[in-house]
């Protein structure tokens, strides 16, 4: 499946993998690849079969931001686009390019090669995990702009990286390796080919019960701003559900026996619950 030519969709075995189109433009972000991004997300947040997400770039980069020359060509009008929201989601367009993937209600994993600057590293910054091969660099690039992270880096960055490292990202734009991306909390481990590992650890989750990944992803993303009492309820909100369900007794019934697990697609929700605030 392609998205408008900027974003391919290959799904197999319940793992869907997306790649970013643009390599010419080291996967820039204009405006019908920001539309054809969140599209390929709202997609696949529709498609019950799919258990876990892998997303890469074509070509030498996983993503080197925004395409300024687009925008600057395109005029102030095509530009504000970049604010418009609607009720589906609490951010704006420019930030739900990567919020997307922290609203997909599965795990997705960012496979980086080479540049993940500015809105790139925030892209992948909004994934559930970051491999990176050893030439990947990564960099909070806004400054150099004259701009801030405003891609929900306020919602990952932040909860990522200690706070004073992540003023000096900020500060200076400086560029990390991979290594020093994994010591700083940006990345998750360095690999060789980090498509081949990223599709290889999305298809052990999605071997895993639906059910739990999807409630495992909510509670990580729910209650880190939660006050103690209503995290630990919300721990048990999640938990009740799962507790003697055909999921879980075939879960046991397969690990008891020592044989691969066999899971129905679960049912698709409107939306998953992703508080924007910390509240619930």
């Amino acid at each position: 499946m392609a998205v408008a030519d900027r974003v391919v969709i290959s799904i197999d075995d319940h793992v869907a993998h997306v790649r970013l189109n643009r390599a010419d433009k080291r996967n820039g972000l204009d405006l019908p690849q920001i539309d054809a991004i969140i599209a390929a997300g709202v997609q696949l947040a529709s498609d019950s079969s799919v258990r876990a997400v892998v997303l890469s770039g074509e070509g030498p980069s996983f993503c080197a931001g925004l395409d300024w020359a687009a925008f600057m060509s395109a005029g102030m009008q095509t530009a504000s686009r970049l604010l418009e929201r609607d009720a589906s989601s609490p951010a704006n367009l420019a930030q739900r390019v990567a919020w997307i993937w922290s609203e997909l209600p599965v795990p997705v994993i960012a496979a980086i090669r080479g540049a993940a600057y500015g809105g790139g590293l925030q892209l992948a910054l909004a994934c559930d995990l970051r491999l990176v091969a050893p030439d990947a660099r990564l960099s909070v690039m806004e400054i150099r702009y004259g701009l801030i992270p405003d891609m929900t880096a306020s919602r990952t960055l932040l909860r990522l990286v200690r706070d004073d490292l992540a003023r000096e990202l900020i500060y200076t734009g400086r560029i990390v390796d991979a290594h020093e991306a994994v010591q700083l909390g940006l990345a998750t481990r360095v690999c060789d080919d980090p498509v081949a590992a990223a599709l290889a650890t999305a298809k052990q989750i999605a071997a895993a019960s639906p059910s739990a990944i999807r409630a495992g992803k909510q509670l990580c993303l729910e209650v880190a701003d939660l006050e103690l009492a209503a995290a630990l309820a919300r721990e048990t909100e999640l938990q009740l559900p799962l507790l003697g369900s055909p999921e879980q007794l075939e879960a046991v019934q397969a690990t008891m026996l020592r044989r691969e697990p066999v899971f129905a697609d679960p049912p698709i929700q409107k939306r998953p619950r992703m508080p924007s605030d910390g509240t619930t």
